[in-house]
């Protein structure tokens, strides 16, 4: 027991259209879902950094505002089976941002607990987040459904991913990334998926194949992340988090399944008839009710505040907090 003591830039390619079929009513209804190959995409800052203001909008090649939960495909190249990742909290950064299921067009912003901003405490010896942390657009980990691995039902987000490379990304980056493996976190009851990948670009990319790669080029961040993942809520004095399968990692095959059936339930959340605690507007999700226009989804955008640059990081961002093995 633990005691507490911003743009990639790729051709464009013509959209290809995926048709999921949802059985509603005992009727089928078909909801056209692009996976646009290859975009650009650019983050859109507004509001006042470090307040509750403040927001991160996307905007795709062609200037339309896009939902990084909806219209931002899955995959950024499907023959390669690479992923596309939008980074939510840099590396060595503490802000709990997260994409807003609940706001139109879902940008970034910064949970709120207790009427203040999150930021995750540093757990000695690690300093906020030890990856670039973020989210695969078009999955959804459905909190209505029991997973068959684990026992727990979804906890109602994105599935979350853990970018291991050498680079500090930016927040609110759009990574193309390949699976490594995944690790199944029971975080308060709810199944957490985290999918540990490492951007295209990175020098050891190709070297790294499946996660029993990682060992080889980052000894020790495997054992480091299972630690991290485990205690860091302990500062708010919640429990340690458990693990399915004893905190092991499986591999790339298991990860790539665990990604397909979060991809399922996405595509059965666009096409429920009835209104849900989601927000599912977007700008390119073809026979979609909640499809609005360019210019509608510019009209969202501009009702939040011009971006300006705010004060530093709460105090709590330098504090360390020890923990002792019982």
């Amino acid at each position: 027991m633990l005691k507490l003591i911003h743009v990639i830039s790729l051709l464009p390619l013509k959209p290809v259209v995926v048709r999921s079929n949802c059985v509603v009513n005992n009727l089928v209804q078909t909801c056209s879902v692009p996976n646009i190959r290859k975009m650009s995409f650019k983050a859109v800052e507004r509001g006042t950094t470090n307040t509750q203001a403040y927001r991160i909008f996307f905007k795709n090649s062609e200037g339309t505002p896009v939902s990084p939960f909806h219209d931002i495909p899955m995959y950024s190249d499907e023959s390669s089976q690479y992923l596309n990742m939008v980074v939510e909290i840099p590396r060595w950064t503490n802000a709990k941002m997260e994409i807003s299921r609940t706001e139109p067009l879902n940008p970034i912003k910064q949970d709120i607990k207790k009427g203040k901003l999150r930021y995750v405490a540093n757990c000695f010896p690690h300093h906020g987040y030890i990856w670039n942390y973020g989210a695969i657009p078009q999955t959804w980990e459905n909190p209505e459904v029991k997973d068959e691995h684990t026992g727990f039902n979804g906890d109602n987000d994105p599935i979350d991913v853990l970018e291991i490379g050498s680079r500090i990304a930016k927040r609110g980056e759009v990574l193309q990334v390949k699976v490594l493996g995944v690790v199944a976190l029971i975080d308060e009851g709810e199944t957490d998926w985290k999918v540990v990948t490492i951007n295209r670009n990175d020098p050891v990319a190709d070297s790294l194949n499946d996660i029993g790669d990682v060992d080889k080029y980052f000894p020790g961040l495997l054992k480091a992340t299972v630690e991290w993942l485990r205690i860091y809520k302990i500062p708010d004095g919640k429990p340690e988090n458990q693990f399915a399968f004893n905190a092991e990692f499986k591999d790339k095959a298991f990860a790539n399944k665990i990604i397909l059936e979060t991809h399922q339930h996405w595509k059965s959340l666009m096409c429920k008839p009835e209104d849900i605690d989601i927000s599912r507007i977007n700008t390119g999700v073809s026979d979609s009710k909640d499809k609005i226009s360019s210019k509608d989804g510019e009209e969202i955008v501009n009702k939040s505040p011009a971006f300006a640059q705010g004060g530093p990081d709460d105090d709590s961002v330098g504090k360390w907090h020890f923990l002792h093995l019982m």
